[in-house]
């Protein structure tokens, strides 16, 4: 069993002891330290806390604990029942509440289920803030109230349509557009909320949808992380139902992939791409996505006369970097869009939208317009760790071995090379180090990247 306690939240496997699972009792400890941190930083005395899920199994019984011990601190909670990861952080602005918690796993198996914690403008929260919880439930002081000042509990399983609703009503989505195009789309939604948000958006912009696992039941067909591999169903639908393209999404709808009415991968990486593409043709502008993505972002920030800044990996550091340099249009390349003029998080649900416009106004098939993009081939690999790696002094070899190129360590070590890169870095989810490497093809991208594991297991 597995438990991960990060500045982000607490992520664990369902089952097994205390401490090494995510056991009701390390549930409760963790919720009671972050409302509890969420108490401590509000000036008034009615605190509120938004509350959602995604469709794991477990999603229920982790619920059932997040809110009995929130209202136990005195604290008011807003439960939107089944939501994604987006709607939450939306709802945390409509409502101007305190803070927020999403009880999902991202692209974990089934058996894993977490806490992710926002902040009172539907952040996540950053590194000091979430310092400051694992503190709090390192020391296990918490005050519940009494009887008479338990916090009052609501439901509202109408935000996901309120989430639609201020999407559609953004400046760069075209609704009519997209209707005019009759869009005929594939959904693969892993069994999770996807499969009512997404289907749900597309009827608002008059989108024939063809749903592929949208039963939002918990049980996943295949393994959620939407990567090619896990995607040959998808693929083979919508070439057989003729389908304009195939849209899929992880189990709280953050990471967005799209599949080519051909079958094939229009490219994760290429996700933020081309929603890139299609605002900074609008509205001139800088990007920023995480050192783990796709150079094409920059070249296309570039041919717009905008200016491309990295980040670290990890959405509150893309999100940090963004406000820095106004970037209109940000991400992650595993899919994951941030528009601010939404919200600061990654949502696919805009993403769906933005993309859509991009295709409809473009009149172009799904494989025609990524053809427009700059070709780059990634490969991600991972190497386990053991308790015999020393992986800072590995990271710092690495850096000093190749000091003579581009290397950045804001966030492990990346290097870059005149037609390629790679970064290694410590996972902040599982115990592993992960290396990313793109080129000009994929034989060099995976060649790179073989180069680098062995590079690495000669200093182990």
């Amino acid at each position: 069993m597995t438990l991960i306690k990060s500045i982000s939240g607490i992520r664990g496997t369902i089952g097994g002891k205390v401490g090494e699972g995510l056991s009701p009792i390390d549930t409760v400890r963790f919720t009671a330290a972050y409302g509890s941190w969420i108490t401590s930083k509000t000036s008034h005395s009615d605190v509120k806390i938004v509350v959602g899920r995604d469709a794991r199994i477990s999603g229920d019984i982790i619920r059932q604990l997040v809110v009995s011990t929130l209202q136990s601190l005195g604290i008011e909670v807003l439960d939107l029942g089944l939501s994604t990861t987006p709607t939450v952080e939306v709802a945390v602005q409509m409502e101007k509440a305190d803070g927020g918690i999403i009880l999902t796993a991202s692209h974990n198996p089934k058996q894993w289920n977490a806490l992710k914690l926002l902040n009172d403008k539907g952040e996540f929260i950053n590194d000091n803030d979430g310092a400051e919880v694992l503190e709090i439930a390192e020391a296990d002081n918490y005050i519940f109230s009494d009887v008479d000042s338990l916090g009052k509990y609501s439901e509202d399983d109408a935000y996901i349509q309120k989430h639609i609703d201020s999407i559609l009503v953004l400046e760069w989505v075209k609704p009519d557009t997209i209707r005019e195009a009759k869009f005929k789309v594939v959904v693969d939604a892993v069994n999770s909320t996807g499969g009512i948000a997404i289907p749900q958006l597309l009827e608002s912009l008059g989108v024939e949808c063809i749903p592929l696992y949208c039963e939002p039941n918990g049980h996943f067909p295949h393994n959620p992380e939407p990567l090619p591999e896990h995607l040959t169903e998808i693929s083979k639908l919508v070439v057989e139902h003729s389908a304009d393209l195939g849209i899929v999404v992880d189990p709280d709808v953050d990471r967005l992939a799209i599949v080519n009415e051909d079958g094939s991968m229009f490219g994760e990486e290429y996700t933020l791409v081309a929603v890139a593409d299609y605002i900074l043709s609008k509205h001139k502008g800088n990007s920023v996505s995480n050192l783990s993505s796709s150079r094409a972002l920059k070249v296309v920030t570039e041919k717009h006369g905008g200016v491309y800044f990295s980040s670290a990996v990890g959405e509150v550091n893309v999100v940090e970097k963004m406000k820095s340099c106004e970037a209109v249009i940000g991400g992650e390349g595993n899919g994951g869009i941030i528009y601010p003029d939404s919200h600061y998080g990654r949502d696919s649900l805009v993403g769906v939208a933005l993309f859509l416009s991009h295709l409809a106004e473009k009149k172009m098939k799904c494989s025609e317009l990524r053809a427009t993009y700059p070709n780059y081939f990634m490969s991600k690999n991972k190497i386990q760790l053991t308790p015999e790696i020393n992986v800072d002094a590995i990271l710092t070899a690495m850096a000093n071995k190749y000091s003579d190129e581009d290397v950045t360590t804001i966030d492990g070590v990346k290097i870059d090379f005149e037609e390629d890169w790679v970064h290694l870095r410590k996972s902040n989810t599982e115990p592993i180090i992960r290396i990313y490497t793109e080129s000009t093809s994929s034989e060099a991208a995976n060649s790179l990247a073989l180069r680098f594991m062995n590079e690495i297991n000669e200093l182990t």
